[in-house]
């Protein structure tokens, strides 16, 4: 099946026109590629910046760039775990409403929003990408390929939680989505907790403790993302064939599975760390500019989303 919904991120993108801008704090941007990012998603109106970090690096990397970034706010900090401190602190105040990583590892951004209590949630930290996949029939939400290396069952239940808030944020919340919970299989072997872990959260979302999707699982992936798969399998279910949201049994598959679907299935991701009170921005100097700018979208619309109680 050949997808239908051509130029979705580019008409995601303008679809934020009606929102503010999100006051983002931009950490460690010391390469050219970072200001890029930050100033072209302030041109389209996603983000208003303010960079944090070394003030000759950040100058000698605007300026390799050949842009100027006197118009927006900077905060000058020595050291790249500093930056990352300085923007989680000016989230958990409500002084920024997201954060943008630059040149630093995602592991450092992650612990300063860790650390700042302020900023925590309910929620674990989880990563999804959403994926315009050439060969699917619509956009879907993939899960988790960044952060938790080997969820258990409780894990697993808010990074699924969390990628329905992100699904909802996307497409409004007057639709509910389909979760697909895979595994190498689709009978549960007690020998594989991946299948154990599918049929609990299945339960969970029947019994409320998860909330807002229809989920099926486990399902191995041909038969998740297959309709005729499924039914050669003798498996009946409106989840298979036509899941909204693909969650993982672990970080090295999902992040296989992504990258699989990126170089060789000519799909575009855009990814953000979800769970706590702001959403974290997470750009590749891979990435294209209009899937950059989608990052940015994406953290603009789950930041509107959770202003608005759509979730907490």
């Amino acid at each position: 099946m050949i997808s239908t919904h051509q130029n979705f991120f580019e008409n995601f993108i303008q679809s934020c026109a009606e929102l503010e801008p999100l006051l983002t704090a931009v950490v460690h941007p010391v390469r050219a590629t970072d200001i890029e990012v930050a100033a072209k998603a302030a041109k389209a109106r996603l983000i208003e910046p303010i960079f944090i970090g070394p003030k000759a690096r950040v100058d000698a990397a605007a300026q390799e760039a050949e842009i100027d970034i006197s118009q927006w706010s900077f905060i000058d900090v020595e050291y790249s775990h500093a930056g990352a401190a300085k923007g989680a602190e000016l989230a958990g105040k409500g002084e920024v409403g997201a954060i943008m990583k630059g040149g630093i590892h995602t592991d450092e951004v992650l612990h300063a929003i860790i650390v700042t209590r302020a900023l925590m949630t309910e929620r674990r930290i989880s990563h999804a990408y959403l994926m315009d996949i050439p060969t699917y029939h619509k956009p879907i939400v993939i899960t988790d390929a960044a952060v938790n290396i080997v969820p258990d069952l409780e894990v697993k239940a808010d990074i699924l939680q969390n990628a329905i808030n992100m699904w909802r944020a996307i497409f409004g919340c007057d639709k509910v989505p389909k979760a697909a919970i895979l595994a190498a299989v689709e009978t549960i072997n007690p020998k594989m907790q991946a299948t154990l872990d599918a049929a609990a959260l299945c339960k969970m979302m029947e019994r409320g403790q998860l909330t807002d999707a229809i989920v099926d699982g486990p399902l191995a992936f041909d038969n998740a993302i297959s309709k005729e798969a499924a039914l050669a399998k003798g498996i009946t279910s409106v989840v298979a064939g036509d899941p909204d949201i693909l969650l993982a049994p672990n970080l090295e598959s999902c992040n296989i599975m992504s990258k699989q679907l990126t170089f060789l299935g000519n799909a575009r991701a855009a990814g953000i760390i979800l769970g706590a009170k702001v959403p974290v921005i997470l750009t590749s100097r891979a990435d294209s500019e209009t899937t950059r700018l989608m990052s940015c979208a994406l953290a603009l619309k789950v930041a509107h989303a959770r202003r608005c109680g759509f979730f907490k």
